[in-house]
């Protein structure tokens, strides 16, 4: 098996990281009722391909991408130590790859690129039933923080 390596994604990934993005919604799907049905989307992938605050990066093994991620420059709550963090996002890895360390390689190369820019701390959301996700990042050193809650009221 090739090495398997993570690079800054560039516009001619746009067709994978489209279907990486189907993947992410497929996965959540099950999670969050409130997710629509249908084809939707929940980026704008040209955008975070092309803004200076965004860091999008895929995981290759030869020349067949694996894996993606983003780290995304946010301004932090006012009464919180940090004026800014890095919030991550749009975490996939192709299914055949799981297991392998790829999340791991993303998360780390986003934590470079988020440091190289001042940035102290990291951010996500993971849905709290979502136990393989959970562990996932529990194995790189993210702690659950806060919960957020919702009610149907209709």
């Amino acid at each position: 098996m090739e090495p398997i390596t993570v690079r800054t994604a560039t516009i001619n990934d746009l067709d994978t990281l489209l279907r990486f993005e189907q993947g992410v919604i497929t996965a959540e799907r099950p999670f969050d009722e409130t997710i629509r049905t249908g084809d939707i989307n929940y980026y704008d992938i040209v955008h975070l391909i092309n803004a200076p605050h965004i860091e999008i990066v895929v995981a290759q093994t030869g020349d067949k991408l694996i894996g993606s991620g983003y780290a995304r420059i946010e301004d932090s709550r006012l009464y919180l130590n940090h004026k800014q963090h890095a919030y991550l996002g749009f975490m996939y890895v192709e299914p055949e790859y799981r297991g392998r360390g790829v999340n791991k390689m993303v998360i780390e190369t986003l934590k470079q690129w988020s440091i190289s820019r001042g940035m102290v701390e990291l951010r996500l959301d993971v849905y709290h039933n979502n136990a393989p996700a959970i562990k996932a990042y529990e194995k790189v050193v993210f702690s659950p923080l806060l919960l957020q809650m919702r009610m149907d009221i209709k």
